[in-house]
């Protein structure tokens, strides 16, 4: 079995530098026509019956909680006003509803992180798992 296919009787040893594309097209026709005959079969549906059973669906979407800090250090709780001593209070409630309500932060620029740690300690304190950050897309590109 002779691989190369180069002409060595008219003594010219090198090898053929052409690509052979008969066998690849011979594995293409072969995947097409595997393709073609399976396609049809993933279509077809399986008829199954299945058991009905009388359950409320389980879509509780989770409340979200709002919270926003001011460059002046005032804590917005869904668009309300409170004190750092409210804001502890309603947190640990918060924490005890099922589902988990979701916590979306967003503060001024000018805002001092203190104020951003102490409401986000103030969230791990009570057992608020669902915490995040809400930020503006940047007009700068």
């Amino acid at each position: 079995m002779a691989f190369g296919g180069g002409d060595f009787s008219s003594g010219n040893n090198q090898p053929m530098s052409e690509i052979n594309m008969t066998p690849l097209v011979d594995v293409m026709l072969v995947l097409l026509i595997i393709f073609i005959v399976t396609a049809p079969l993933m279509t077809q549906a399986i008829k199954v019956d299945l058991p009905q059973v009388n359950a409320a669906a389980l879509d509780q979407k989770p409340e979200t909680i709002r919270l926003s800090v001011k460059a002046n250090g005032e804590i917005y709780w869904n668009d309300a006003v409170i004190s750092a001593d409210q804001l502890k209070g309603r947190m640990e409630a918060a924490a005890k509803v099922e589902p988990q309500p979701e916590v979306h932060m967003s503060a001024d620029k000018a805002a001092k992180y203190e104020t951003i740690a102490e409401v986000m300690g103030a969230a791990r304190e009570a057992g608020l798992a669902k915490f995040g950050f809400v930020t503006s897309p940047s007009s700068k590109r």
